[in-house]
C-alpha cells in the first residue's frame, strides 16, 4: 500500500466532520482528536469553509493527516491542495474526479458499493476504495461477497458506524479503516465538548487494537 494508505490503515479509524464554525473549532478538535489517538480527520464540504477547516487543522497539528469528504467537484480539490489536505474523499464514484486528483497527486476514496464501481477503480489503480452508506448498502456482508472477485481492494466504511459495530468490522482483514461521525457530531463540536471526543477516541483506538489483536 501507499505510505497515506498505510497511515490511515495504522490508526483504524477516520472521524467524519462537519464543521460548522471552522475559525473557532477547527484547531481545538484537532487537538482533541490527537490527544485520544486519533491523527487523522475527514472534514466535509457539507459545510462552507471546509477548506478553512482543513488548514486551520493542519496549522495546529502539522502531523495530522487532514482530508477533505463529500467532494463531489474539480474546484474543490484546488481548494483542498491550496488548504494543505491530504487526501480526497467522494460519496461516489465519479471517473472525472479521480483522474483530477490523481493528476494533481493527492490520494482520493470514492465511495464504491457496486461492482460496476469496483471495476471503475480497478481501472484507476486504486488500493483502498470508501464504502458508502454501509450499513444502508448491505454492510460487511456486503463488502464481504465483493471482495470475493475484487480480493485486491482494501475497504473503508462509512455509514452507520459506531462504537458497538465498530470492532465487528475492524476484525476484518479487508478492511482499511472506518469512517465515522459518533466522535464528533455537532452536538459535541457545538458545545465545545473537546474531553469528550477525546475520550471516544481513545474508546475507538482500545476497539482498534481489540479486533486486530492476533487470535
Amino acid at each position: 500500500m501507499t505510505e497515506m494508505n498505510k497511515r490511515i490503515s495504522a490508526i483504524g479509524v477516520v472521524p467524519v466532520i462537519k464543521l460548522n464554525h471552522p475559525e473557532r473549532d477547527a484547531a481545538a478538535l484537532g487537538k482533541a482528536l490527537c490527544a485520544g489517538g486519533v491523527p487523522v480527520a475527514e472534514i466535509t464540504f457539507r459545510a462552507a469553509g471546509a477548506d478553512t477547516a482543513i488548514r486551520l487543522m493542519k496549522e495546529a497539528c502539522p502531523d495530522m493527516l487532514v482530508g477533505a469528504g463529500t467532494v463531489t467537484n474539480t474546484a474543490q480539490i484546488d481548494a483542498v491542495i491550496a488548504a494543505g489536505g491530504d487526501f480526497i474523499v467522494s460519496p461516489g464514484f465519479d471517473p472525472e474526479l479521480v483522474a483530477y486528483a490523481q493528476e494533481k497527486g493527492v490520494p482520493i476514496y470514492p465511495g464504491c458499493t457496486t461492482a460496476s464501481e469496483y471495476h471503475q477503480a480497478l481501472k484507476f489503480g486504486l488500493e483502498v476504495i470508501k464504502f458508502f452508506p454501509a450499513e444502508q448498502s448491505g454492510g460487511l456482508a456486503k463488502i464481504k461477497a465483493l471482495s470475493g472477485p475484487f480480493p485486491m481492494f482494501k475497504v473503508m466504511p462509512t455509514g452507520g458506524i459506531s462504537l458497538k459495530n465498530l470492532k465487528e468490522y475492524l476484525a476484518s482483514p479487508i478492511i482499511a479503516a472506518c469512517g465515522g461521525s459518533y466522535m464528533v457530531t455537532a452536538e459535541l463540536i457545538d458545545s465545545n465538548k473537546w474531553d469528550e471526543i477525546t475520550e471516544l477516541c481513545r474508546k475507538s483506538v482500545e476497539i482498534v487494537k481489540e479486533a486486530r489483536r492476533p487470535s
